[in-house]
């Protein structure tokens, strides 16, 4: 887990002020990883006191549009966010609790960024979602 010192230098290398919301909001990404902003919300506001919605979504907007945070939407969720960038890794998702985890492409570099007709299109990034039954959720139906 980074530290408030490694959050500070996160914001100024992308060139954002260090404000009490903003490290608020990374530390709560990092400590809860695929949250959705309400969580991220009950998060912040447990360590700020009164924070408004709205001042999360432009925190989360803004961290996002800076490469610290990324936005995913897996089918049928809410908007979640994690503090892994850079990177393409994907995603599965338990089609009965909701629960998500990353997954680390299986093989070579990025070698899902290959499509099979890209349509001329210049392709940067690629999102995979794989759909199943988390562990406890597998266990419960068994």
């Amino acid at each position: 887990m980074p530290t408030a010192s490694d959050f500070q230098h996160m914001l100024r290398g992308a060139s954002l002020r260090v404000t009490a919301p903003r490290m608020a909001v990374l530390s709560a990404v990092h400590e809860h990883p695929h949250a959705d902003t309400e969580s991220i919300t009950g998060v912040v506001r447990g360590k700020l006191g009164a924070v408004s919605h709205q001042a999360v979504y432009d925190v989360l907007r803004a961290l996002t549009g800076a490469g610290l945070l990324r936005r995913i939407e897996p089918p049928g969720s809410v908007a979640r966010y994690e503090a892994r960038v850079g990177d393409n890794h994907h995603h599965v998702v338990c089609r009965s609790c909701g629960a998500i985890a990353d997954v680390d492409c299986a093989v070579g570099s990025a070698p899902c960024l290959i499509a099979s007709d890209d349509h001329g299109f210049t392709i940067d990034e690629a999102e995979v979602v794989y759909r199943g039954l988390c562990p406890e959720c597998s266990t419960a139906t068994s």
